[in-house]
């Protein structure tokens, strides 16, 4: 299984990087040449991506790793990492976007050409199938890396879009001679990356999280409960708590059961439990089960 999930996760990640290498030139050689600023940083932003996905490939194996003497809990962090590298990365890249957006402003304007438009709408499509491939396999394996990748391809959907929006404007501004209209493809730069910005914060908000071992989801934790709960012989869920260790989940739980029990019959529940919530839940990979001792009137 587990060389499965690294091979189609290198899959996946060596796609995105020589789709992004062919997107990267098309629009930087021809967003400049077409005189649009717009498609240029598109085309920075999938260079971005490059180094992401290249980043990702390296750290693919690392991750997949078994635990070890050193790493108890697994290297399922290691993607984490990488999720929060591509997030401070694209953090970046909107900065730059909107630096050279603003100083084009103070520059001669001049209408991009219809090929710029051409380019930007093919990379919408090009990214929107990317997209749809590399979230499908995240979903699969529970990827961080690979989520990552999609979210980039995310940002490069609508951002292809805005770009394209960008260079008619300006082309019609410039047509029709109306002024405001050529600061299109400028605007649309600077919305690109206010779409580059938010992704980058959903990247590093989710590394930051995991990284701090926050709880998972509420419902997670409902579900986890609820089959707990099914057991006859737990009298009460004194704490339940889990984390995300990158592609996988670690839970600890503290329950009471009667205080007459034996040590056996506690090992037996707790290991049925186990069971039960692994069997559930593929994505959990460890159970911590800690006994207390329940009296009548305790409560």
């Amino acid at each position: 299984m587990e060389i499965n999930r690294e091979s189609i996760a290198k899959r996946v990640a060596w796609i995105s990087v020589w789709s992004n290498i062919a997107l990267t030139l098309g629009k930087v050689i021809l967003g400049s040449y077409g005189h649009s600023d717009a498609v240029f940083a598109d085309g920075i932003h999938s260079a971005a991506d490059v180094f992401a996905s290249v980043i990702v490939v390296l750290v693919i194996k690392l991750a997949n790793k078994p635990a070890d003497e050193d790493h108890p809990y697994g290297h399922g962090k290691a993607e984490v990492i990488v999720s929060g590298i591509v997030g401070l990365l694209l953090l970046l890249v909107s900065l730059y976007v909107v630096y050279e957006a603003v100083m084009g402003i103070f520059h001669p304007l001049e209408a991009p050409t219809l090929l710029a438009m051409w380019v930007a709408l093919f990379s919408f499509v090009a990214k929107k199938l990317l997209y749809n491939y590399s979230m499908k396999v995240a979903k699969n394996y529970n990827s961080k890396a690979i989520e990552a990748i999609a979210f980039d391809h995310k940002a490069d959907i609508v951002a292809s879009i805005a770009a394209a929006l960008g260079v008619v404007l300006s082309i019609l501004g410039s047509k029709l001679h109306v002024v405001f209209l050529l600061y299109g493809d400028k605007l649309a730069s600077i919305f690109v990356a206010y779409l580059i910005f938010n992704i980058a914060k959903e990247l590093l908000s989710n590394s930051f999280n995991i990284l701090m071992e926050s709880n998972i989801d509420n419902e997670l934790i409902e579900e986890f409960s609820s089959t707990i709960s099914s057991f006859p012989e737990v009298r009460r869920i004194d704490r339940i708590r889990a984390r995300e260790h990158g592609n996988y989940i670690l839970v600890d739980i503290r329950i009471s059961i009667d205080y007459f029990k034996t040590i056996k019959e506690g090992h037996d529940l707790g290991r049925n439990i186990k069971d039960a919530l692994m069997k559930e839940n593929d994505h959990i990979q460890e159970v911590l089960i800690h006994l207390n001792p329940y009296y009548p009137d305790s409560d």
